[in-house]
């Protein structure tokens, strides 16, 4: 299976003017099988939005304000990190929200957000039904009504005796990955795009990396530009024309993945520096969206050889799996007469932490990163807030 998902993944980012150098014969083979799926998705696509339209199947309105945080491709957009983001300022400002997740993949996501909100007013829900779970969550904890009476003044505010008072009701929903997830109504509708590789060879998925066809960018409130510090400028822009044809004013931000520190695998409290790597050899084991962002942001901390060992999103690291990275580290612990160092991310480590564990002798360190919203154009960290407190001040409505 992993290897299939690797054929396809490559066939979904292969330009199709490239198609006959870059693809194997097998890969080649399989087009015309994953053309005609990813005609029938697209058909599945618009009939599921007009039932939507045309009032077949309802959207629920919940009596708080929601936040979508999506993509158009599959992995690597940085939506996660964009909605503890999003959930931490808010925790910050006195809104306590409601992350909604649906804990694909091992739920490695909902781990991670859960171990780095950990003792904040942030609550976490995990459920594909996200309308049931945020009712569960609504129900134990109540939600502000900033319209009524014992709920007045600024949910923004700073003042702690109002911060105090929101911090169990819930103020805000954020959808993990919700710009397919049609149910809830709403509020805001951020889009994240992944600058290292935005849109493949533009096709449905699964001859291509798209959920849904590019004209989707007209139902963002907001665009952001993921890993936008690892790509050429010339990139940007031309990622920014795609989507202005779309929607000429939408607000284009761009974001970046900044690392903080690492932790081991064998004692998640044991904070390790940066400089840790720095002149060593190092093994980048990935089961990320986006390998090469990580790999990248590795290299820029000036390691004296980088190896990789890259598998597909959501990857479940198993004993074999153990036992080709051992083989690997052997392979550069001979060559380079030195003991190397593991390498992974915080989603690989929590989605399998007690496998990872494994690899005595060999260090496994676990990078730590969060997410920054970089400044240009006029599109800053403080603009980018604006947005959201224009779009989110809680507001009385009727569940529909």
């Amino acid at each position: 299976m992993e290897r299939l998902r690797k054929v396809v993944n490559q066939i979904a980012y292969a330009p199709p003017s490239q198609r006959l150098t870059t693809l194997s014969s097998l890969q080649l083979s399989l087009i015309p099988l994953l053309s005609f799926a990813s005609h029938l998705y697209r058909l599945a696509i618009f009939i599921r939005h007009r039932c939507y339209q045309l009032g077949f199947f309802r959207k629920r309105r919940l009596p708080v304000p929601v936040i979508s945080v999506g993509n158009l491709t599959w992995g690597g957009n940085g939506k996660t990190p964009m909605v503890e983001f999003i959930a931490r300022w808010m925790a910050d400002s006195g809104i306590s929200p409601l992350i909604l997740t649906r804990g694909y993949g091992g739920a490695d996501e909902a781990k991670m957000l859960q171990r780095h909100l950990f003792g904040t007013s942030v609550k976490i829900g995990v459920g594909a039904n996200r309308a049931a779970t945020a009712s569960v969550f609504l129900e134990k904890y109540g939600y502000i009504d900033f319209c009524s009476s014992k709920a007045s003044g600024n949910p923004y505010s700073n003042n702690k005796a109002v911060s105090d008072t929101l911090h169990d009701e819930i103020g805000a929903v954020i959808l993990d990955d919700g710009m397919q997830h049609l149910p809830l109504h709403r509020d805001l509708e951020i889009v994240m795009v992944n600058g290292m590789m935005p849109w493949g060879n533009c096709h449905l998925v699964p001859v291509g990396p798209l959920r849904e066809p590019l004209i989707a960018l007209s139902r963002a409130d907001i665009v952001v530009i993921h890993h936008a510090n690892l790509v050429a400028k010339q990139s940007i822009e031309a990622i920014q024309s795609t989507i202005r044809n779309v929607s000429d004013s939408l607000p284009i931000f761009l974001s970046k993945m900044t690392p903080s520190n690492f932790i081991r695998a064998s004692d998640a409290s044991c904070k390790v520096s940066l400089r840790m790597v720095h002149d060593e050899i190092v093994l980048c084991v990935s089961g990320i969206g986006c390998a090469e962002s990580f790999v990248q942001t590795i290299m820029q901390m000036g390691p004296k050889h980088v190896n990789r060992l890259d598998c597909s999103d959501h990857h479940l690291f198993q004993t074999e799996d153990i036992n080709t990275i051992r083989t690997r580290l052997q392979e550069l612990e001979f060559k380079f007469a030195v003991k190397p160092f593991v390498v992974i991310t915080e989603k690989d480590y929590d989605r399998s932490p007690e496998v990872l564990k494994k690899l005595d002798p060999y260090e496994v360190l676990v990078l730590c990163s969060c997410l920054q919203i970089l400044p240009q154009e006029g599109y800053t960290e403080d603009s980018f807030k604006k947005f959201l407190k224009q779009k989110t001040v809680p507001r009385r409505v009727k569940n529909g």
